[in-house]
């Protein structure tokens, strides 16, 4: 079979898979065609890809020949058409922007496997893109408070005095907010964490943090390990001890997401403009709407002296390691459809039939129909 890397559109830094991932596609039994200039901004040239085993293409060739296309994102610029019937295009979909595009991907007898929709269970670990990136994001979003932080970060004891560590407030301990929690401690900051799911205190409190409950929470076992949506009396609750320790904290970091839905707030304008001059937050949620109630994608703005980052793209911000983690999550995928050089897209294997938005024709995946209320 023949595999295609597409190049990214110019907002997009990362490449699906750099010529040192390229290698263990070849290995199992793959023909690798690269778009040209696919890898510059992951700093990854051509020669690197051809050196590794691979064949540099034009995108109309490369379109013409593959039989699955890998991309970071959808090509949504393009229209469906521009892509042969059966081919499989293997990408992050994000189907609640791009549902009008995969119902015309639909239609038109593409298979789009949905790397951000792989089922979160253990088999498929090595596989989970989401997680990848969020580690990225947890990390880069700690890096860049510190850097906009308008004092340090740990404590410091000098002939000028003492100067205590700062205070650093991070909303959802998922694998984003476990990484800016350990990133955060190293730095030297203090750091408290809100999380609605107990399982993670443990997890929490091991890298240093210190995590604040609030009593209720509803907790979901089939949620795959991500939060769920909560009752009104204890959204309340939980805005009402969120503010109280925003306004102590320096940093606040947010990462709560739903998946198929709108971020929750959870940090209010009210709370923003009482935060002390000097203060940051940053706002990993900002491509889902947010959850700090100001939070502009893409943007940094300040209100009342408090800098407010909506960045969505952090993995985008770091290509190479961002670009290396992406392609590993696709090779470990493609051991399971891939063999002795031919794809099959076993709708009868668990994780395949999670990723598999649409194929000949239907929609696959439970979770793209959820989130497309599709019956």
């Amino acid at each position: 079979m023949i595999i295609g890397i597409l190049k990214e559109g110019p907002a997009e830094n990362r490449v699906a898979m750099l010529p040192g991932e390229v290698a263990g596609l070849i290995k199992l039994g793959a023909k690798i065609l690269v778009e040209s200039g696919a890898g510059e901004r992951s700093f990854a040239a051509d020669s690197a890809y051809i050196e590794s085993g691979a064949e540099v293409s034009s995108r109309n060739s490369l379109v013409e020949k593959a039989d699955m296309l890998l991309g970071v994102n959808l090509p949504c610029g393009e229209k469906a058409e521009t892509f042969r019937p059966g081919q499989v295009l293997c990408c992050v979909a994000s189907p609640l922007e791009n549902g009008q595009w995969i119902e015309e991907a639909r239609i038109h007898g593409l298979t789009i496997l949905a790397l951000d929709i792989i089922p979160r269970t253990t088999r498929a670990q090595s596989m989970d893109i989401l997680s990848s990136m969020a580690t990225v994001a947890g990390y880069k979003a700690v890096i860049e408070a510190a850097g906009m932080l308008p004092r340090f970060f740990p404590m410091f004891m000098s002939a000028a005095g003492t100067i205590k560590p700062a205070k650093v407030l991070i909303l959802g301990a998922g694998v984003a907010g476990l990484q800016a929690i350990a990133v955060a401690r190293k730095l030297g900051a203090v750091v408290e964490v809100f999380d609605v799911r107990s399982a993670v205190k443990e997890e929490v409190k091991s890298l240093g943090g210190k995590f604040i409950e609030v009593e209720g929470a509803t907790e979901d076992a089939a949620a795959g390990g991500y939060a769920v949506e909560q009752s009104e009396d204890f959204r309340k609750r939980q805005q009402e001890l969120i503010q109280q320790r925003a306004l102590a904290a320096d940093v606040v970091i947010t990462t709560a997401q739903i998946p198929g839905r709108k971020a929750p707030v959870l940090l209010l304008r009210e709370t923003v403009e009482a935060m002390k001059p000097g203060s940051v937050v940053i706002d990993l949620a900002a491509s889902t709407g947010g959850n700090c109630e100001l939070t502009e994608n893409g943007k940094t703005i300040t209100v009342n002296g408090v800098t407010v980052a909506g960045r969505s793209d952090y993995a985008s911000a770091m290509p190479t390691d961002a670009s290396k983690m992406f392609g590993s999550n696709i090779i470990n995928l493609l051991k399971i459809m891939i063999n002795k050089g031919e794809l099959s897209v076993n709708l009868d294997d668990d994780i395949i039939n999670g990723t598999a938005a649409v194929h000949r024709g239907e929609y696959i995946s439970q979770r793209v129909k959820q989130i497309l209320n599709i019956n």
